[in-house]
């Protein structure tokens, strides 16, 4: 290399390093924007968070005070219209505590502490003549051991409340397991001496997930379980 070579090539150094440097920093920034990004949205507990305070906010009808007590399908997941969830269709003044996923085993849902028993007391700082606990369709993979112990820290924080249980449909995509499941809260009801709604013989329709109900799934629904309350003492 001459001399005149050797010098061109420390001019051109300098520029070659100086883009590279350039081209790492600006991937760097865009890695690290597409992170906050992300970080940004809110989990998914966070969104069912927030989908329960507004199906609670929804408080329809009049007369007798019924609290309800349940999972997605009280919270109107999936509905464009969550406040016309199955509940609405009850007769009274009817106030939702919903959580997607729940249950009544503690493991249930991923997300914490957001079981029936778990997430009762708070919703009883209101007097309710009526609380009617509907679910079991997200207690399809716990243990039945951990759905008795739910189910048991259920009936102590409703101890002295009138209570009604509304077991799972047979939702297509769980329908196998919700029939176990079934079976075991009508032997825990009667166990506790509380009346058991079976739903697991309802025709109903279904979002395409095969899990969560349609509108018309969630009249039908609310509708049957309207008519059993009715016909309880």
């Amino acid at each position: 290399m001459t001399r005149g070579q050797d010098m061109g090539a420390w001019v051109r150094r300098p520029v070659l390093v100086g883009a590279v440097v350039v081209a790492v920093l600006a991937s760097t920034l865009t890695v690290l924007l597409a992170v906050g990004a992300i970080g940004s949205r809110p989990t998914r507990c966070e969104r069912f968070a927030g989908d329960s305070r507004d199906r609670a906010a929804a408080v329809s009808g009049s007369g007798t005070r019924i609290l309800v007590i349940g999972d997605s399908w009280s919270a109107g997941l999936g509905l464009d219209r969550p406040a016309e969830s199955w509940p609405s269709r009850l007769p009274g003044r009817v106030r939702v505590a919903g959580f997607s996923g729940s249950g009544f085993a503690e493991h249930a849902s991923d997300c914490a502490q957001v079981s029936f028993a778990d997430r009762a007391p708070r919703a009883l700082r209101r007097s309710a003549d009526l609380v009617v606990v509907q679910g079991g369709l997200n207690d399809y993979d716990q243990p039945d051991a951990d759905v008795r112990a739910g189910f048991a820290r259920l009936m102590t924080s409703l101890r002295g409340e009138r209570v009604v249980v509304v077991g799972p449909a047979a939702a297509p995509a769980r329908a196998r397991r919700a029939a176990h499941v079934d079976l075991l809260l009508t032997g825990l009801a009667a166990r506790y001496r509380v009346p058991y709604v079976p739903t697991s013989g309802l025709e109903l329709t279904y979002l395409p997930d095969r899990l969560h109900l349609t509108p018309a799934g969630h009249r039908a629904f609310g509708d049957y379980v309207a008519d059993r309350l009715a016909e309880l003492p």
